[in-house]
């Protein structure tokens, strides 16, 4: 089991330095409000998913006043002994692995990490946007094509809107739709398979969590929800068609508006309980429910696709959940995941799990 066991922060957020050795299998880091939490946590998930759940500019990283924040990790485990490094200068990150220069696509899978913040309460009620986004995040991590393809349609995605805002040629844009069609139609397809063996495994959870109620999660590609239904099960070919036909229909009034409105960045993903839309008929704790869900079965399948156990990162949703919702969790926690734990107090623990963790006052 490969697990973290060194950190080291240089001029990150707003550490000038921070280093923990000989790290377990539970830490909890605990301090007031404002006082760094959450940058460890967002180090900690650089040095494993090689992104940031804040999704910040590479500026927004170095400490105010210094020219370059340096990330350090050591991963143990399974016979093997990884230098992770991580260097942030102007506008450019630099992965490294034992003294070997990596892309971030290399990286990523190495040692996967499931994050659960406050702000992912919202993604039931939310805009698809954070539901589009947390599926692209956990696809990126077990899959080195969903990672390539996100970021190449994310790339014509923006080309085409500058292209719009400028007024560019009908002739122009048809040959953007071209390239946004093959691009698109992979990122559906992507997104459709991993919804296929994820979405039920939130269901599970749910029931398991919510005493054997149902919910359900869906995937529309391409915003309709009769027709996206459909287009799940269509080939690739049948997916690169019906985009093409959407995207010059829509050309017109996308030229008008000076923006691209058909494409899987307007795919919708939503939770239903009881067969009822969750976002305007679930209650507080049935969203909070169904949220626990997904990140649970976030660790699930990292364990079941790359078959290497996650290290979960949970920001100060201890204040956020319930009694049964936090022990449905802390549970995870005796499964031999390894798990960083941010808290302003530790009343939220049972004395058993606060005597088998190690405490860091911050």
């Amino acid at each position: 089991m490969l697990t973290l066991t060194q950190l080291e922060l240089h001029n990150f957020r707003s550490y000038s330095q921070f280093s923990l050795e000989e790290i377990g299998p539970l830490t909890i880091f605990i301090g007031n409000n404002a006082v760094g939490k959450t940058n460890l946590i967002e180090a900690i998930q650089l040095l494993t998913a090689a992104s940031s759940f804040r999704h910040p500019l590479i500026s927004q990283m170095v400490k105010w006043g210094e020219s370059e924040a340096r990330l350090n990790g050591l991963i143990t485990g399974d016979g093997r002994h990884l230098d992770v490094q991580l260097q942030m200068t102007g506008h450019s990150k630099k992965f490294s692995l034992n003294g070997n220069r990596k892309k971030a696509v290399d990286f990523m899978g190495t040692l996967p990490s499931v994050v659960f913040t406050p702000d992912d309460l919202q993604l039931v009620k939310g805009p698809s946007s954070l539901r589009r986004r947390s599926l692209d995040a956990l696809g990126c991590q077990l899959s080195r094509n969903h990672y390539l393809i996100s970021k190449d349609y994310e790339k014509v995605v923006q080309h085409k809107n500058k292209l719009l805002k400028e007024g560019a040629d009908p002739l122009l844009l048809e040959s953007v739709n071209e390239m946004l069609t093959i691009c698109g139609s992979q990122l559906i397809a992507y997104r459709a398979a991993l919804a296929h063996r994820f979405f039920p495994v939130i269901e599970q959870r749910y029931r398991e969590i919510a005493d054997g109620e149902e919910a359900a999660v869906i995937y529309a590609p391409l915003g309709d929800y009769g027709e996206g239904e459909e287009l799940v099960s269509k080939s690739r070919d049948e997916l690169r068609e019906a985009l093409a036909k959407k995207l010059v229909a829509a050309l017109p009034q996308e030229m008008a508006r000076g923006k691209s409105l058909v494409g899987p960045h307007g795919d919708k993903i939503n939770f239903q309980v009881k067969g009822m839309p969750a976002a305007d008929f679930a209650s507080q704790g049935q969203q909070r429910s169904l949220v626990l869900a997904e990140k649970l079965a976030e660790v699930a399948m990292v364990e079941e696709v790359l078959h290497v156990k996650p290290v979960l990162l949970l920001d100060d949703v201890m204040s956020e959940l319930d009694g049964d919702r936090r022990r449905a969790i802390l549970n995870y926690i005796n499964q031999d995941v390894q798990t960083f734990i941010t808290t302003t107090h530790l009343e939220y623990f049972e004395s058993s799990l606060l005597e088998s963790a190690r405490l860091v006052h911050l």
